[in-house]
């Protein structure tokens, strides 16, 4: 092989592994933070059931794990707003740190569930907007919303909520979902009404799944 074609072999091996290179260091990084928000339904006497909601957020205190984001809002006014945000914080890195955090965090809690009054209208609509409003704002590489409540939206008079929720990459997830007296009568009532919900979610390109069973919820949050 003369000079020239070992120089022009060599020139062509030099440019690909400069494109091969650079390919690797364009390649996109992989977000594996975690955001969860959850919604808490405290109209009428659901107020009674948030024992089982204290359970569930001690729980994701415990999974959820340094750089993820938790927060917890009450459902209550025709109008959602900063109000009513319970707590919320993105855990530090420094696992020390986030372990505190933690603390504080179910003190909030406790302390809200002691003093919590029932609220006269339940928003999850409005609710649902100011969770994607902040997983989206902190940048969680998986963003999960956590309804509990028996999914019975009740607005005050004027309120209109017959819009679409933009939720592409999100779940959300119903959860300890009650039976009225009127779904006990006529099962179709619940089941039309959590299609319903199924169907607003999945418009606004989300996902959307009803979990009692606390442990199905750690695949939903690994995944």
């Amino acid at each position: 092989m003369n000079k020239f074609k070992t120089a022009t072999l060599f020139t062509i091996l030099i440019a690909t592994s400069f494109l091969f290179l650079s390919g690797c260091g364009q390649k996109e990084e992989v977000n594996h933070t975690r955001g969860v928000y959850m919604l808490l339904d405290t109209s009428g006497t659901y107020t009674l059931e948030l024992k089982k909601a204290q359970g569930i957020i001690n729980y994701l205190l415990g999974s959820l794990q340094p750089t993820d984001s938790f927060a917890v809002a009450r459902i209550d006014s025709g109008s959602f707003s900063e109000k009513d945000i319970i707590h919320r914080v993105s855990f530090d890195s420094r696992p020390s740190v986030a372990t505190n955090q933690k603390r504080v965090f179910a003190q909030k809690i406790d302390l809200f569930i002691k003093n919590v009054k029932a609220a006269s209208y339940t928003d999850i609509s409005g609710g649902m907007l100011q969770a994607v409003e902040w997983l989206n704002e902190i940048q969680a590489g998986t963003k999960i919303i956590l309804i509990f409540s028996d999914m019975e939206e009740e607005l005050a008079k004027g309120n209109i909520r017959d819009f679409q929720i933009p939720l592409e990459g999100f779940k959300v997830v119903a959860l300890n979902v009650t039976k009225l007296r009127a779904d006990i009568q006529d099962p179709s009532i619940y089941l039309n009404r959590m299609n319903r919900w199924r169907e607003k979610v999945e418009a606004g390109g989300g996902s959307f799944m009803v979990i009692n069973d606390l442990e199905r919820l750690q695949p939903i949050l690994g995944e």
